[in-house]
């Protein structure tokens, strides 16, 4: 079996296909990068679906298998910028965009058809991850705590893994080896502010949080905000685009009894974010005094700045230092996936999802080229 792997990663923002070909001759390297656009009229239809739409069915069928195509293009991409050939590649990875997640009820749908993948790529590809945890009890999210373990964990110190996509969640990496891996997600990433930003700015999102830098914390809005049900329930535990979205938000606004500035609902959302984290954190991890932020929030410095402030006793800096770009670390995570299903091996965290054991994911849809 070749040491090489892809991973395809779109997020609950879906802002682009992140694609990368990873070497895992060793410790994980990056080979090559790609970001794939996704053009603003899908990604409108995907938003439509994931929040409900007439004629559901016929649209998710529609869009299942655009995103297929759209996957297997940036794979495509991806190998000619590498100048690497289908043959040397032992499988892809592809998280599939997230259409609904109901961990509650045992119930979660990524859409992108891993046969069109396999068959326009002619590469193995393995999908539909998360069901599997599901089947065996757990919330089916989050998976990549598991690579998180083994690639960034170490007996030297006390870790916490920062993934700020839309949706922000965490993983403790204990330095003692004896003692189990644990993460969840933690509320809201990126999702409320990019949303709120393309209502006033008609942007995807705000820009290094420029814009919430302008406005100013509403104390009382953040407060209103921390008694969603969410936070006070204790992990496992997973959300989504179901549960936080726009409607919330003009639902918490509409129940607040001033109306701030725009930018200061932005910076709000900003210090909601920054807050669940560092309380997560500091309940469940209180002996970890470095955290390492990943995903799209991490190039939001008013984020970041809001996150250091909001976690005094530690240092707050992106996974760089540890050796891959906070950019990349889930599409690289799903590359390792795929490996592990290839090679028999379980892909989830028991600690982290709830699940009642150890499972292999995904389903396999072979390639159709000769290694």
């Amino acid at each position: 079996m070749s040491a090489l792997f892809i991973g395809l990663m779109s997020g609950t923002s879906i802002d682009a296909i992140d694609a990368a070909l990873v070497d895992f001759s060793g410790q994980p390297t990056l080979v090559t990068t790609h970001s794939h656009p996704i053009d603003a009229k899908l990604r409108q239809q995907l938003l439509m679906l994931s929040q409900g739409c007439h004629n559901e069915l016929t649209m998710m069928l529609m869009l299942d298998h655009q995103m297929g195509s759209l996957f297997a293009e940036a794979s495509s991409e991806l190998l000619k910028k590498a100048a690497v050939a289908a043959t040397e590649v032992s499988a892809i990875g592809s998280h599939g965009q997230t259409i609904r997640h109901y961990p509650e009820s045992h119930c979660s749908l990524q859409i992108g058809d891993a046969n069109l993948i396999a068959e326009h790529t002619g590469i193995t590809t393995i999908a539909d991850f998360r069901r599997r945890d599901l089947a065996a009890g757990g919330e089916g999210a989050p998976l990549v705590p598991a690579f998180h373990n083994a690639v960034f964990r170490t007996e030297q110190q006390d870790r916490v893994i920062v993934n700020i996509g839309g949706i922000a969640n965490i993983t403790h990496l204990p330095a003692a080896p004896d003692l189990l891996v644990s993460g969840f997600d933690t509320g809201p990433g990126n999702m409320l502010m990019d949303g709120w930003a393309m209502r006033h700015l008609k942007l995807p999102f705000d820009e290094n949080g420029a814009w919430g830098k302008q406005g100013k914390v509403d104390q009382a809005l953040l407060n209103q905000m921390l008694q969603d049900a969410f936070f006070m329930q204790l992990p496992p535990k997973s959300t989504g685009r179901e549960h936080f979205n726009i409607e919330w938000l003009d639902r918490q606004l509409e129940a607040h009894s001033s109306s701030p500035s725009a930018e200061s609902v932005q910076a709000t959302l900003c210090q909601l974010t920054a807050i669940a984290i560092a309380q997560a954190i500091t309940e469940y991890c209180p002996n970890a005094r470095a955290a390492f932020v990943c995903g799209g929030g991490a190039h939001n410095q008013t984020l970041m700045t809001m996150l250091q402030a909001t976690l005094p006793l530690h240092t707050v800096e992106t996974t760089a230092p540890l050796g891959i770009s906070p950019d990349w670390v889930e599409a690289i995570a799903f590359a390792w996936l795929a490996k592990q299903t290839l090679e028999g091996q379980p892909g989830n965290l028991p600690a982290v999802t709830g699940a009642a054991r150890s499972a292999v994911l995904g389903a396999i849809y072979p390639g159709n080229t000769k290694k």
